[in-house]
């Protein structure tokens, strides 16, 4: 599950380099010729914020089983490291799958104190299918151009359309990418990371993976246990459900999620007028979804396009006051106004959408089997519905397409390791995108690993977001490789308290508040796990 358009930040106009090749050593009599190793060629492309950006591109195999063959180009960024004492290169990942990696080697390495992010490089790249990588997918633009169906279907005709809007996406990605589609999964995602170890001449790697990311990262540590020097893995995908149970475990999560939120809203009735009890609000909510069946707002925030909205105060609650402010004026001035431009910040699917959703869907369709029996989805959905009514629906059709996917499913890797460094896994209880058990299940499944909390958290993504706790265990794994480690049979080797709860933002404030105004956040980078 995503939040589209305005959670993923463009990286800016990064400039890539290219890829020069060193000459291949003379074979010996009877001996094949290696193959060329692959080295980077960094150009600079800094930008405002980054003034010390690099970019370069990559050329990897489509198919790593036909190395010979047909390539795919990546798009890289770094952020060269300073220090004399240099502990490698440091790959990092915003999730998705779909999400654009190229931006966030400036944040990773201007988020970091000085003094740790220095001994790295910090990588970052666009996986295949991604972004500035080519080819860049997009299946079927405008697929979420307003005013979509409603989500929750009012009777058979109403599912069948949105039944076969998502046929019509499967059918226009088998379409347009025939020859790509058999390769965008993770397992190629993770094989292509090694490729980038290779090129940036690396006997290991560093690794920091948020989201999907951490599924990406659990994938290559399977592969390449000897190849990872130091790995920590934020907000988890939890590895046993890849990926229709997860999914399902998401609509209950975020459902609970929202529920917090409209406490809130309560607690703040003084600023908000919404009233005092948390499920009169939460009904008055569910009334102004229904009114914008009949009537979207600025004729383009429907039923769906509200979900859209309000699916980001799911990952992160620096959202809430903003949109508290536009659901209040829509119920208590009847004022659409501000519901318009929360759709337009948070919700709307712009070009940059298309294309992560896109790779979400190439990927997630193609790394597991997804029911290809639609009554499946029916019963499911409904039965969720029943008890988390906020986005069930709308994920169902965002991962629909799965269920009439042109390519044949994978069998998702046995992400178990006993062979890895100690792994750094991080996350908030409370966190919607990836409920904790996920991170419970991955400590388990990683032999060593440290596993570190953040007591009452819910937003996705607990490290370089504002933690000085969170943000501590990770610098200090960086820094020096170790891990907290609980006594006893302890499942939790370090617990964090969560940051407060955001304060109401004003009735008549005007501009952003402070998290937004800054442009780039974490929370604008993390990709969609939906």
């Amino acid at each position: 599950m995503t939040p589209r358009a305005g959670m993923l930040i463009a990286a800016g106009a990064l400039v890539a380099g290219t890829v020069t090749v060193l000459p291949a050593a003379p074979a010996g009599a009877g001996e094949p010729a290696p193959r060329p190793f692959p080295t980077l060629a960094w150009t600079a492309c800094a930008t405002e914020a980054y003034p010390k950006l690099q970019c370069a591109t990559l050329r990897v195999p489509l198919n790593h089983d036909d190395p010979a063959g047909r390539t795919v180009t990546l798009a890289l960024t770094r952020i060269p490291h300073t220090a004399k004492t240099f502990q490698g290169p440091l790959l990092v990942n915003p999730g998705g799958p779909g999400g654009s990696g190229r931006g966030m080697a400036g944040y990773v390495a201007s988020s970091l104190p000085p003094k740790v992010a220095a001994e790295y490089d910090v990588i970052g790249f666009d996986p295949r299918g991604v972004g500035k990588s080519e080819p860049a997918l997009d299946c079927r633009p405008g697929h979420f151009a307003p005013v979509r169906p409603d989500s929750v279907p009012g009777d058979a005709a109403g599912e069948r359309l949105a039944i076969e809007r998502a046929q019509a996406f499967a059918a226009a990605c088998g379409k347009k990418y025939a020859d790509v589609l058999p390769y965008i999964d993770t397992v190629s995602t993770a094989r292509d990371m090694d490729v980038i170890r290779r090129a940036l001449g690396a006997q290991k790697i560093n690794y920091l993976g948020y989201s999907y990311g951490t599924y990406l990262g659990a994938v290559y540590a399977r592969l390449h246990p000897d190849r990872v020097r130091r790995m920590a893995l934020d907000s988890v995908v939890n590895p046993h459900g890849v990926w229709y149970e997860d999914n399902i475990a998401q609509d209950y999560a975020f459902d609970t999620r929202h529920k917090d939120f409209m406490a809130w809203v309560a607690e703040q009735d003084s600023v908000y007028k919404l009233g005092t009890d948390p499920a009169a609000v939460e009904a008055a909510w569910y009334r102004m979804r229904d009114a914008l069946r009949a009537k979207p707002a600025g004729g383009k925030v429907g039923p769906g396009e509200l979900e859209d909205t309000y699916l980001p105060g799911g990952y992160y609650n620096g959202y809430w006051p903003r949109l508290a402010k536009a659901f209040a004026a829509y119920v208590n001035d009847a004022n659409a106004v501000p519901l318009t431009e929360a759709y337009e910040r948070y919700g709307e699917a712009d070009a940059a959408a298309d294309n992560g959703y896109s790779v979400y869907t190439s990927v997630q369709c193609r790394d597991a089997a997804w029911p290809r029996d639609w009554s499946v989805w029916r019963k499911d959905n409904w039965d969720v519905h029943a008890k988390a009514p906020f986005s069930t629906w709308n994920n169902a059709w965002y991962n629909a397409p799965c269920a009439f996917w042109p390519v044949d499913s994978l069998t998702p890797p046995d992400v178990s390791n006993d062979q890895v460094p100690p792994v750094l896994i991080l996350q908030a209880t409370d966190d919607a995108a990836t409920p904790y058990e996920g991170g419970v299940a991955l400590h388990r499944l990683m032999h060593g690993s440290s596993l570190v909390v953040e007591e009452g958290g819910g937003n996705h993504g607990v490290t370089l977001g504002g933690n000085d706790c969170m943000d501590g265990h990770l610098s200090t794994y960086l820094a020096t490789g170790k891990v907290p480690r609980a006594e006893g049979e302890a499942e939790v080797d370090a617990a964090c308290a969560a940051l407060p709860e955001p304060k109401p933002e004003p009735a008549t404030r005007s501009v952003p508040a402070p998290a937004e105004s800054a442009g780039i956040t974490l929370h604008g980078f993390l990709g969609h796990v939906r």
